[in-house]
């Protein structure tokens, strides 16, 4: 881990920023639990929930943002996963993409730019359904996706093909941004699923700094009850060094 998302970890405490159930825009099937957690899609087909916080991202900021993910209790007879979207979307907190392989983010042909997809953007997939037509492998994964396609060379699965992410558990997922060295760090249960070298703002934003964020999910035939719980988002100012930053947490 680099010594800036070391020190995101280290100042948690005075970094925190709560979200709140208002503070989500929902779409389609998306709606709160009773829990404090957000349905993306319930237990039944051809489903699309979309979650985005009304609180955008400072892609000016270092930030790393955890969340817990739960993509349901069927592996063969559920799908199709969720999306983690930063966008700029000129639709704003009103864009989506396709259900089922399209995870309510990207289109059904990837060789075709038609339909609804959400971009400019970056996203990463939790896939739980294979789709050919996306190169998907034939167990779950996670990718990193671009500008609303949700086709994919290069993903993650931690070597295992069978791989299961429907198995009626929460997954702890982290994505992390350094603006200095455009880093990106993405875990999944505290595995490095994605980490790669990105400059967000301009290449993918046309140098704008305050993008949405937040989730997207479908189903089609096959389908699983869907949902994300937020634990914590902590940040700091990069004209923060190190030291200032430890002299204040340790005043706290």
């Amino acid at each position: 881990m680099s010594r800036s998302f070391s020190l995101l970890c280290t100042l948690a405490c005075i970094t925190f920023a709560p979200i709140v159930n208002a503070q989500f825009e929902l779409m389609g099937t998306a709606d709160y639990m009773p829990s404090g957690c957000i349905m993306l899609t319930p237990n039944e087909p051809y489903a699309e929930g979309i979650a985005y916080s009304t609180t955008k991202l400072n892609l000016a900021d270092y930030f790393e943002i955890e969340f817990d993910i739960y993509l349901g209790d069927k592996d063969e007879y559920g799908a199709d996963g969720i999306a983690f979207v930063i966008h700029d979307d000129p639709r704003g907190f009103n864009a989506f993409g396709t259900y089922g392989e399209g995870i309510g983010y990207g289109r059904f042909n990837p060789a075709f730019i038609s339909g609804n997809f959400i971009a400019p953007s970056v996203a990463v997939e939790f896939d739980t359904y294979q789709n050919a037509i996306q190169n998907d492998p034939a167990g779950d994964h996670v990718a990193f996706l671009e500008n609303g396609s949700s086709f994919h060379e290069k993903y993650w699965n931690g070597g295992n093909e069978n791989l299961n992410l429907e198995d009626d558990r929460m997954h702890n997922f982290r994505f992390g941004w350094n603006p200095e060295t455009k880093e990106i760090i993405v875990r999944l249960d505290n595995n490095i699923v994605f980490q790669g070298t990105k400059n967000l703002v301009e290449d993918y934003f046309d140098g704008e700094t305050e993008v949405i964020w937040g989730f997207t999910s479908s189903t089609g035939r096959k389908y699983n009850l869907q949902y994300f719980c937020f634990r914590r988002i902590a940040y700091r100012k990069p004209n923060i060094d190190i030291k200032q930053a430890e002299a204040i947490y340790l005043t706290e």
